[in-house]
């Protein structure tokens, strides 16, 4: 489509044009499009693998199970529980409020614009356009113009399906975006940097409109004595490798107990060299850009070719002063760091910016319990990483610098609605208390319910 202002403004207005027929608002018309959003979805899954192949380099199995299968579970959840989210939640309510009812009724929000990143291209878009179809509102994707291959295929598949008053798809480079921002819309989903992110939390403020942010951040792992260290090799290097390292919650460095440092190092070795010695099926870095950019993160050279193929790479005496520390680092890259006693690692990282996802890895109940209850951080696992992102039970997002607001099932319902909440009052009965002009003994009969 055209992406001048223009016609971004006169996209934008057409879809709040339609938002305010209602048609929106029924159940009836959600679970339809959610159902259409699945077809679409299964209609094109091929092409929308083949485009994550040529963009990203994702093999099937990673492609389907972390992008296109993710979606299509969240949608058949979302339809299987959208009657009961809708419903109207009634509360408790008060003694002096006699014969009324309290309820919480949510309401969608109204156009939501969803922008979203290079590493997830589908998934990071899809997810929350179900939460806003699920919430009643109208959407305007933006996809990430890195990934220009998923994207065409996106708005091929969103064109064919849904009007553009409804849901459209807009393509273009970040002055695209930033045409975007200066428009005004009920909700603004954003995933990326936080650099990004910041200008986006400045855009919203100029309508004091309301945003989710989903950044990231250097997200610690953390291995102490007791660890079973074959597990956590297993797990640790299936969460930094997955998608070539480019996950927002992938584990960025890892804080092991010098006790066990080797034979953390050793098992770790082991299951790169049996995971991920055949590179035919490993995610490639995403642009030149950002492939040059991990290339300054390492003190050693790494071969570069056409294919931005980058190796599992570990930097086992990591420091806090080098680079590989000093920014998220977005790639297969695993710095490895030492510490003495667990109070070491609480005191340093608390020095720190909150991270997105933090991983304990430890057979100590208090170190668990430790670690948990003194450390801030957006969502994370205890012997496990990155699999807390795929239980749709549990809110997903960042706190601090890593970004704010959740989604993700019924958070994600949440997210897009309005909670609007209201009283419903008898008129066959009404207290004369309540009214002027008062006198002494109403006061004190007021004061035993209001104490």
């Amino acid at each position: 489509m055209n992406t001048t202002l223009e016609t971004l403004t006169q996209l934008v207005e057409s879809q709040r044009h339609f938002f305010l027929t209602d048609q929106t608002k029924s159940y009836a018309f959600r679970l339809q499009q959610l159902k259409t959003l699945k077809k679409a979805i299964l209609t094109y899954q091929h092409e929308i693998l083949d485009a994550l192949f040529q963009d990203l380099h994702k093999g099937e199995v990673e492609a389907f199970t972390t992008e296109v299968g993710f979606n299509l579970r969240s949608i058949s959840d979302s339809m299987k529980h959208l009657k009961r989210w809708m419903k109207p939640r009634s509360v408790k309510g008060e003694l002096f409020l006699p014969f009324t009812s309290s309820k919480i009724m949510s309401e969608p929000k109204g156009v939501v614009l969803l922008i979203g990143p290079f590493n997830y291209p589908f998934q990071l878009v899809i997810e929350p356009l179900i939460g806003a179809i699920a919430a009643g509102n109208t959407a305007i994707i933006k996809p990430s113009e890195f990934t220009p291959t998923v994207s065409a295929v996106m708005s091929k598949m969103i064109n064919a399906y849904f009007p553009s008053d409804y849901i459209s798809v807009v393509e273009g480079d970040a002055s695209v975006t930033q045409s975007l921002l200066t428009l005004r819309y009920d909700h603004i989903f954003f995933t990326g940097s936080t650099r990004v992110g910041q200008l986006v939390y400045e855009a919203a403020s100029k309508y004091l409109t309301p945003v989710t942010l989903e950044l990231g951040g250097k997200s610690p792992t953390i291995i102490d004595a007791s660890a079973n260290l074959p597990i956590a090799a297993e797990r640790i290097a299936f969460a930094k490798f997955t998608n070539a390292g480019q996950t927002c919650i992938a584990p960025d460095y890892v804080y092991v107990h010098e006790k066990v440092k080797d034979t953390f190092i050793q098992a770790l070795k082991k299951v790169i060299a049996k995971r991920y010695s055949d590179s035919s099926s490993f995610g490639h870095i995403v642009s030149d850009r950002h492939f040059q950019r991990l290339k300054g993160l390492v003190p050693f050279e790494i071969t570069h070719d056409d294919s931005r193929y980058f190796p599992p790479t570990l930097i086992e005496h990591a420091t806090w002063s080098d680079p590989s520390m000093k920014e998220e680092i977005f790639g297969p890259i695993l710095p490895i760091l030492t510490f003495k006693t667990i109070d070491e690692v609480i005191q340093t990282l608390k020095s720190k910016e909150k991270p997105l996802a933090l991983y304990l890895f430890s057979e100590n109940k208090a170190v668990q319990k430790r670690v948990w209850q003194s450390l801030s951080f957006g969502n994370g696992a205890i012997n496990d990483a990155l699999m807390q992102v795929a239980s749709r039970h549990l809110p997903f997002g960042g706190v601090g610098q890593s970004g704010f607001g959740s989604y993700h099932g019924k958070q994600s319902f949440d997210t897009f609605s309005h909670q609007k909440s209201y009283i419903k009052k008898s008129t066959k009965f009404d207290l004369p208390i309540a009214y002027p002009p008062y006198k002494p003994s109403q006061l004190k009969i007021i004061k035993k319910f209001m104490k």
